[in-house]
């Protein structure tokens, strides 16, 4: 077989289904290849940032892998923002990209770069391909390396020669990584003793993340019997969102930066916090030596990097989410165990206090659309196991996570690790692409849709009914929020100027395109939004100057937050430190 060949032979050998690509001269051998077989449908893209998006969105609503096909050079970087964003989230991508043939590696040929250079720091692992009969077992491994263990982008990067030349398949069943083991099994010595220190709790809290999402459906169930038996309260990061219902009374919402009060100050008051599948970022953690002071940690995670990474905790058990629970439900079950009933029934006394903050209480107006009450009413008139969200970047997005509600696992595809503006809309494709009879919708920011807008047409091409909902507030409004509570109100080049009229737009394009102003129009937008079997854009005009509350300021502790009530001259005050900004 050639090369080309064995490229295709390898990704149906995988069960890949789709490819998002974007052809150039350097893949021209197996773009023909593509052409000669039915069993792979390609996604033709607009941009290869674009192709990295969708394929995240495809593999975080399935839980398989998503692929991505670009040239040698320019095609390859601009992939890169793709490849950091899946890897910061750990989502399993293969990029496959086209290379100079051979030869001319190092000769500064056209559409030549370092692409194994420049995508190491970028990806769990990659390759370069210099013998056609390691092609197979490559690709193969890469499948292997991507999905296994903390999930993550890899990339092959196959000369055009390569390609051309003939060599032996090797079927996938054959392919056996040499050093790459990742544990499945927690340590059961440490799995007991994190039982033992759960069962002497009085406030304890389970800290869920996306790692519990990754590990498949099982872990997110197991999560939910867990916290049943236990009756321990559950919060999520931004990644975690789904693996434990939202409706469920022991849920506190979101934590972090833009988290619940209750959510945040139960992480800062507890005494034992179970980390399920999560990392202890910065966003989640605030200032270190203020987390969580008098907490007992116990961290389950699949990477063992990650274990006293950024917060030392007693005990650390490596081992896939899934089965550590699994574990931890079965001795849990077979020793009777119970946490203290007296101390319980008070820590959830003092956690519906906070709750009675209603920390996510907003004014509404009859004459302006609060965002909040957009999301909300976009919840209301949507909610289902049919219905996906991905977001774009800013406010917009911390106000989806705030009022959407998610029952379900594989349900909210964002950026959260790099925060990549663009995201949302391509991942929006990838999702719809992987559920043909899902109800998709990317809740958008005026600027960030701006970033791939381009990607409306390959909806259009192929007919991917997403449903776009920006909330235009005429700022980048993120970055306004901090420029008016950190640097005095001199907002720096954050006005969205020049704005298209994004009904033209999305005309231009083919997309069907409404546009709301007023509260008392916006339940009609939406139905005709969801009603349309087309790709529909909405631009929703929000209040300009609404901030984006709960708030931890950067650099302060869980227990220091503000509330949405607090004026902006105590705000002011709040985030400062004897004058100085902590930004």
């Amino acid at each position: 077989m050639t090369g080309a060949e064995i490229v295709i032979r390898a990704l149906a050998d995988q069960g890949v289904e789709h490819i998002f690509g974007y052809p150039g001269g350097a893949v021209l051998p197996i773009y023909d290849a593509l052409f000669q077989q039915t069993e792979i449908e390609h996604i033709l893209v607009r941009h290869e940032q674009g192709a990295t998006h969708m394929a995240e969105g495809y593999a975080r609503s399935t839980g398989k892998p998503g692929v991505v096909l670009v040239t040698s050079g320019p095609g390859a970087t601009n992939a890169v923002t793709g490849l950091t964003d899946a890897l910061m989230d750990s989502i399993p991508l293969v990029c496959i990209t086209g290379q100079v043939p051979t030869h001319l590696i190092g000769s500064d040929a056209f559409q030549e770069c370092d692409t194994v250079g420049i995508t190491r720091p970028c990806t769990k692992h990659n390759y370069l391909v210099k013998d056609v009969n390691d092609l197979a077992q490559v690709l193969h491994e890469a499948f292997l390396v991507a999905t296994s263990g903390r999930p993550g982008p890899v990339v092959v990067d196959i000369p055009k020669d390569i390609q051309f030349a003939s060599g032996k398949y090797v079927r996938k069943e054959n392919v056996r990584h040499k050093t790459y083991h990742p544990r499945l099994n927690g340590d059961p010595d440490k799995i007991r003793a994190a039982i033992e220190i759960l069962r002497g709790a009085r406030k304890p809290i389970f800290y869920t993340g996306g790692g519990v999402i990754n590990s498949g459906p099982e872990a997110s169930r197991l999560l939910r019997e867990f916290a049943d038996m236990t009756g321990v309260p559950v919060t999520s990061t931004l990644m975690g969102l789904g693996a434990y219902p939202a409706a469920s009374d022991q849920w506190l919402g979101m934590l972090g930066m833009h988290g619940t009060y209750e959510a945040n100050n139960a992480m800062h008051d507890c005494d034992v916090m179970l980390c399920v599948g999560a990392r202890f970022d910065d966003r989640i953690t605030g200032r270190l030596d203020a987390f969580s002071p008098g907490s007992r940690k116990i961290h389950i995670d699949i990477d063992p990097a990650q274990i006293n990474k950024n917060v030392r905790v007693e005990v650390g058990i490596v081992g896939d989410v899934a089965h550590v629970l699994a574990e931890m439900v079965r001795i849990w079950k077979a020793s009777k165990a119970q946490i203290d009933p007296a101390g319980m029934a008070d820590w959830w006394r003092r956690i519906n206090s906070w709750r009675a903050r209603d920390c996510l209480r907003y004014r509404r107006s009859e004459t302006t659309i609060k965002p909040q009450h957009a999301v909300e009413r976009i919840y209301e008139l949507t909610k289902g196991p049919n219905t996906y969200v991905t977001t774009e970047v800013g406010q917009h997005q911390m106000w989806a996570a705030q009022y959407f509600r998610f029952e379900e696992p594989n349900r909210w595809m964002t950026s959260g690790g790099l925060g990549t503006m663009g995201y949302g809309m391509p991942a929006a494709i990838g999702v719809q692409k992987a559920h043909p009879e899902a109800l998709v919708i990317d809740i958008a920011g005026e600027a960030s849709i701006q970033m791939c807008i381009q990607e409306l047409s390959t909806a259009v091409q192929y007919n991917l009914p997403i449903k776009v909902f920006i909330l235009n507030n005429e700022y980048m409004g993120m970055v306004r929020q901090w420029q008016q509570l950190l640097h005095g109100g001199r907002y720096s080049h954050s006005y969205s100027e020049s704005l298209p009229d994004f009904v033209k737009l999305a005309e231009a394009y083919g997309v069907k395109g409404l546009r709301c102003d007023k509260p008392a129009d916006l339940d009609a937008t939406i139905k005709a939004m969801v009603e349309h079997d087309g790709p529909v854009l909405v631009d929703c005009l929000v209040d300009k100057m609404e901030n984006c509350f709960p708030m931890i300021p950067s650099g302060r502790a869980h227990n220091e937050m503000i509330l949405g009530e607090v004026s902006e001259e105590t705000i002011g005050k709040a985030i400062s430190d004897e004058g100085k900004m902590l930004v």
